[in-house]
């Protein structure tokens, strides 16, 4: 007996994919180049993998394998160094999430240390709310909440802790860093009106 009969295909498809979020324009490995800000030579990178998305908003620059910065000055000195485990940068707001086993060292001898860290290129400042270590040749600060300039000669550490060899800068800090009178300062107390914008930016990290 042979059985006939007309049977209907149905064609299983997946909708079309039209976001391409997810996607990088460009992927480079083994990247040491010079990065610069108005025909400046800002810094230079160096990092295992740069993947750069301009279709996510904002659109970004990531860094998951980690990467390291040499900081210039104007005349294209070298006053930093600054590395992280993994980083992303927002090219648009000028900002970077570091993130990891971050660590900045200037030629002045400072050492920062935390586990994330907000550099705005715009607002030309560094910050964080996570706990940080700051150490100096004279001194060593502990804190939560970090505000920076970008050369890292005036910064603030609150909610804090700090040690100093000097014995006119001796004792335990629970607010903002201040120095006695007479001490030479390196440190710049934080404007109230600062606070809200760090909580604003947190926020959008």
């Amino acid at each position: 007996m042979i059985l006939g009969g007309c049977t209907e295909v149905h064609e299983h498809t997946a909708a079309a994919i039209h976001d391409r979020d997810s996607v990088s324009v460009m992927t480079s490995y083994g990247v040491n180049t010079l990065i610069s800000d108005s025909g400046v030579i800002k810094y230079k990178i160096v990092t295992e993998r740069w993947d750069v998305n301009v279709v996510k908003n904002p659109s970004y620059w990531l860094f998951e394998k980690g990467v390291f910065f040499e900081q210039f000055d104007e005349k294209f000195h070298v006053e930093a160094y600054i590395q992280a485990d993994s980083a992303k940068y927002y090219d648009q707001k000028k900002l970077w999430h570091l993130r990891g086993r971050v660590r900045i060292r200037n030629i002045n001898g400072l050492l920062f240390e935390s586990e994330e860290l907000f550099w705005d290129g715009m607002r030309h400042e560094l910050y964080s709310n996570v706990y940080s270590k700051v150490t100096t040749p004279e001194r060593s600060m502990e804190g939560t909440y970090f505000l920076s300039d970008e050369h890292m000669t005036h910064y603030t550490v609150s909610n804090s802790k700090g040690s100093f060899q000097r014995e006119d800068m001796t004792g335990e800090q629970n607010d903002t860093t201040t120095q006695k009178p007479g001490a030479q300062p390196d440190t710049a107390q934080v404007q109230p009106s600062l606070r809200p914008q760090l909580q604003k930016h947190r926020k959008n990290g």
